[in-house]
């Protein structure tokens, strides 16, 4: 994937993406000398297109998307809702001049059954995340596909399970997307997880162990950082915390309360912190 160096997700702004947030998130990212923005989409079809793009060029701003399907259009339960919805948000990721859409663009957020998942399930999955990264593919876009914890989705929870549908499908625009908050559950040592990633992986959220601010928490961060810089890494490395929190995803996500005292905290204090562990280990 083509965006690298240091990006902040717009959760940092704002509630959901519109004029008034792309007005105040930009400039933001050019005051704190963030590289790119994560631009969550979660009304792909009412985004101002126009608005956005232009003013990350004025800015010189990159930027990627993310999602997480509605949870009426899954693959396992409405496939051909779900590769719509994919479609029409590829075509505005594409509009914005952005490099790639990832996140849960398998599934969604909150999606359990209560059951483990079943081969059908992961058929079904399979099947839309082919249709959807070929067609991302004809856009010159990456697809990816984030591992996220057991009580947001049942389908991708580690590295491992990112990895093994990634090379199901075999596409060449498709990665795995990793999250330091979700790996901290979920795996059995965090470099672990990036090591079983490796050649997959081209992007990651740096995410405090309770979605606030990187360095005041219990993530392992030299554990982290040694692993990326052991295999390279060359892609994007997000902060997300959570200082906003979109209704829409607030009971998937499951964040009741402040996370933080401040954005100010999280941007000067959190960023800092995670741009000197990166150039400890020689990937900035």
């Amino acid at each position: 994937m083509s965006v690298s160096g240091f990006g902040v997700h717009t959760a940092m702004w704002a509630m959901e993406w519109n004029r008034e947030a792309a007005e105040f998130a930009i400039p933001e990212a050019v005051k704190y000398d963030i590289d790119f923005l994560e631009i969550t989409m979660l009304d792909p079809e009412h985004l101002d297109i126009a608005h956005t793009r232009g003013l990350l060029e004025k800015h010189e701003v990159d930027c990627v998307a993310s999602l997480g399907l509605p949870l009426d259009k899954l693959p396992t339960n409405n496939p051909e809702g779900a590769l719509d919805f994919l479609k029409k948000a590829l075509d505005v990721t594409e509009a914005i001049g952005a490099k790639a859409l990832s996140g849960v663009i398998y599934g969604g957020i909150g999606q359990r059954t209560g059951t483990r998942p079943t081969e059908e399930e992961y058929d079904m999955t399979a099947r839309v995340v082919e249709k959807a990264a070929a067609y991302a593919r004809t856009k010159g876009l990456d697809y990816g596909l984030e591992a996220v914890n057991r009580y947001e989705n049942h389908l991708l929870n580690s590295a491992d399970q990112a990895v093994r549908l990634c090379e199901r499908i075999g596409a060449d625009n498709i990665f795995v997307h990793l999250d330091t908050y979700h790996m901290n559950i979920e795996e059995k040592g965090l470099a672990n997880g990036i090591l079983r990633a490796r050649e997959h992986l081209k992007y990651i959220h740096l995410s405090a162990s309770d979605r606030g601010t990187p360095g005041m928490d219990t993530i392992q961060w030299d554990e982290v950082f040694s692993a990326l810089a052991a295999i390279q890494f060359k892609g994007g490395m997000a902060m997300e915390s959570f200082i906003t929190v979109p209704p829409q995803i607030a009971a998937g996500l499951s964040v009741w309360r402040e996370v933080a005292p401040s954005r100010e905290e999280v941007l000067t204090d959190g960023l800092s912190f995670l741009k000197m562990k990166a150039r400890q280990y020689g990937l900035i």
